[in-house]
């Protein structure tokens, strides 16, 4: 068993740990006090049994249960709780044979699980058991991708194998409050259409009360293939990891020319295919990785596109977003090598800017109501920009929310919400700082804050019925 790989990541947060303790203890909302997770009546988001509405804020950590220590997991669920997130994704079986950072195999009977357990063993699936355990001790839900689909493909599971595989999971995690099960894994869903329906038939079969859904190919979605599917709860997209014109390697190419970083138009396409069911943006570009992901030499992804991704993605209609770090999401560490030129440790990762940015997008979210929010290009008196001249706006019956991310000039119309009057608002994305502009008369009025015009000087316009207190009771 190779140990030599722990211990700086070991030591330096046993450094950490008495820094950490003195704190004190920090409140820890347990979502599912509020009941287990279902699809809203109107079917675009997700709420609790009691109605509470649930505002997905994803952390991405694909490598998680496979190269981190008890330690190590425990405390990046607490540095992620404190982050705002209160989703982290990972993937359990991500190759075929999977070891994990303690030299324990995920299949040492291949797909029998019959005797898994032994006595005295701390083995692979009880690693993940503590993966679990500490996300629910920080009230974060584990979304599981099952098994990535290369491995997949590559014929390591047929539709047997994840049958008995799809059971297993089932009855280990069936108890658990916190599962969220994803199916596929970076894969076409006409890749082994039959290995994806059978493990999901096995795992609903045994498990009815977790919601589901389908982790795709870069620039696909879930809908495409399985939207008529009744074990897909929700659909999800990876809008990827390209710039607009990147589109090499990629064959047919199976979206518009130059619309590569336009995640909305995954919500929008989404949201008009019959059956309406709620969409995510389960892999955008990631922090501080490569722009085409491959080569290295190109330029990084920074916070400021991060945001973007996750503001026009929730504003288009997501039930939430799911950001992702280049180091967080292959938990890279002295001794491993890293892929997609990352250089950071995972756990200095956890405090880049774009990380720790994503907390006032659940915030500006959850101050409004929720489930009577649509999206709202309606709003915008002018003919729209595009690429990153694009403003995404939603609203409600009394609020309206508009994404800026050049801060150009850009004109509202009023009128398409309640009031006889109206105040407006700018909301830092950077900071989640609020600034009042001023009440206005209805009709429609030109907005640009004083800062100047550049991409990434992004800010959310916000405008109410004067008579509303959203801003004052939940933003200020």
């Amino acid at each position: 068993m190779n140990k030599k790989h722990l211990l700086v990541p070991i030591l330096l947060l046993a450094c950490a740990l008495p820094l950490a303790a003195q704190r004190k203890p920090d409140p820890i909302e347990i979502p599912w006090e509020n009941g287990r997770l279902r699809v809203s009546d109107n079917h675009r988001y997700l709420q609790h049994e009691n109605g509470k509405p649930f505002f997905w804020l994803g952390e991405t950590a694909w490598l998680l249960p496979s190269r981190s220590s008890r330690d190590e997991v425990n405390f990046f669920m607490t540095k992620t709780r404190r982050n705002g997130f209160n989703v982290v994704q990972i993937s359990i079986l991500h190759t075929i044979p999977a070891m994990n950072a303690y030299g324990h195999w995920a299949l040492p009977q291949g797909f029998d699980f019959s005797s898994i357990d032994r006595s005295g063993e701390y083995n692979y699936w009880q690693h993940v058991d503590h993966v679990v355990d500490s996300a629910k001790r920080n009230g974060i839900y584990v979304a599981i991708v099952c098994v990535w689909g290369g491995p997949v493909k590559a014929g390591g599971m047929t539709a047997d194998d994840a049958k008995r595989y799809g059971a297993f999971l089932a009855n280990r995690y069936k108890d658990q409050p916190n599962i969220i099960w994803v199916n596929g894994g970076d894969v076409r869903g006409d890749v082994k259409p039959e290995v994806w329906r059978a493990l999901a038939g096995a795992i609903r079969e045994v498990d009815e009360n977790h919601l589901m859904t389908f982790h795709p190919l870069g620039r696909t979605l879930s809908a495409t293939w399985f939207n008529h599917e009744p074990w897909l709860d929700f659909n999800m997209f990876q809008s990827g990891h390209r710039r607009y014109g990147q589109r090499f390697g990629d064959g047919e190419y199976p979206i518009e020319e130059h619309t590569e970083e336009d995640n909305w138009r995954f919500v929008e396409r989404s949201l008009a295919s019959p059956p309406m069911k709620p969409v995510l943006d389960g892999e955008p570009s990631y922090e501080d990785i490569p722009q085409g992901l491959h080569d290295p030499e190109e330029r990084f992804w920074q916070a400021e596109d991060v945001r973007r991704y996750a503001y026009w993605s929730v504003f288009a209609g997501a039930l939430g977003h799911t950001y992702g770090h280049n180091s967080t999401m292959q938990m890279l560490r002295p001794g491993v090598s890293p892929a997609f030129g990352a250089k950071k440790p995972w756990w200095e990762a956890l405090d880049d800017p774009g990380c720790r940015q994503m907390r006032h997008l659940k915030k500006l979210m959850l101050a409004f109501p929720s489930f009577e929010r649509i999206p709202a290009q309606d709003v915008i008196a002018e003919e729209n920009g595009k690429q990153y001249e694009r403003v995404i706006a939603t609203r409600g019956k009394d609020y309206i929310l508009a994404y800026n991310y050049t801060n150009r000039l850009v004109k509202i119309d009023l009128t398409k919400i309640v009031g006889e009057k109206k105040k407006a608002w700018w909301l830092s994305p950077v900071d989640g700082a609020v600034e009042y502009i001023g009440e206005f008369d209805n009709g429609t009025h030109a907005f640009i804050h004083d800062s100047g015009y550049r991409p990434g000087n992004d800010r959310v316009l916000i405008v109410t019925d004067a008579k509303a207190d959203y801003v004052r009771n939940n933003l200020e």
